[in-house]
């Protein structure tokens, strides 16, 4: 993933309320942090139990 790509996508869940996006320095170095938000948590816990369903669905 490009610099560029990984920017799009950040923007894209920062919009969505999924992550905190911080921009700093370092010195002179521009820094990007992505924090994970409450929403986005739940997002990601939702996600990840639907595709562990497809995966190992409840045997009847």
């Amino acid at each position: 993933m490009t610099a560029g790509n990984l920017s799009v996508h950040l923007t894209k869940l920062e919009q969505a309320g999924y992550v905190e996006v911080v921009k700093s320095f370092r010195g002179r170095t521009p820094t990007t942090s992505a924090c994970l938000t409450r929403r986005g948590r739940v997002a990601f816990d939702d996600y990840t139990a639907a595709l562990r369903a497809l995966i190992d669905p409840p045997k009847t």
